[in-house]
């Protein structure tokens, strides 16, 4: 059971609540101002409880950052009837700690998809070096023109090695948006590379 501390001072504590709630409203309409404020008034609980969890810092500002990044994709349905922002807040760190700490003996992590760098191959002179060096950077500028959502996602499935269903419980979008945003960020990968690879030949 997570402790709640609040401040002794029944006022105080209310006022800091509806202080968070209208952060997270706001959060709810796409305001990134509104998301470091949330993230400055309560980053110091949330990160002390996924290091509590991981025992590992690394892992704990990992898992911080995926705390934020589900607040900013579904700040719209916290509901305060169910509790206060900062419970909210803690249950996911939770969560999200807790699927890290089961993940940890996973495939290994790549963080962001465009630092992917391709696995070496042989390279028999400076040409396919070359080739080399190329498919890697095509490879990796094709990553950054998709869709933020579609990047994690591939991310989650080709580098983390999940399933879609693990991709779900990670995420909490649904299977089928899961599903059909992995297909169409494939397709759109498939058909830069091809463009790229046109490109050069006729060069």
């Amino acid at each position: 059971m997570l402790e709640m501390e609040y401040p002794a001072n029944n006022q105080d504590h209310s006022a800091d609540e509806v202080r968070l709630q209208s952060y997270v409203l706001a959060i709810g309409q796409h305001d990134e101002q509104a998301l470091e404020s949330l993230y400055e008034s309560t980053l110091s609980r949330v990160y002390g409880l996924a290091l509590r969890i991981t025992r590992n810092k690394q892992a704990a500002e990992e898992v911080t950052e995926d705390v934020y990044w589900q607040v900013w994709r579904t700040a719209r349905c916290f509901n305060a009837q169910r509790g206060t922002v900062m419970a909210w807040l803690l249950i996911i760190a939770r969560s999200r700690a807790l699927d890290y700490l089961r993940q940890e003996d996973a495939a290994e992590i790549c963080e962001a998809p465009e630092l992917l760098i391709l696995e070496p191959i042989c390279v028999g002179d400076p040409q396919d070096l070359l080739i080399a060096t190329q498919r890697k950077t095509q490879l990796n500028q094709a990553l950054l023109q998709l869709d933020p959502i579609q990047r994690q996602l591939i991310a989650l499935a080709f580098f983390r090695g999940l399933t879609h269903e693990e991709i779900t419980a990670y995420t909490g979008i649904a299977l089928g948006t899961v599903k059909s945003h992995i297909r169409r960020g494939l397709k759109y990968l498939q058909d830069i590379l091809v463009k790229y690879s046109v490109e050069n030949t006729s060069s």
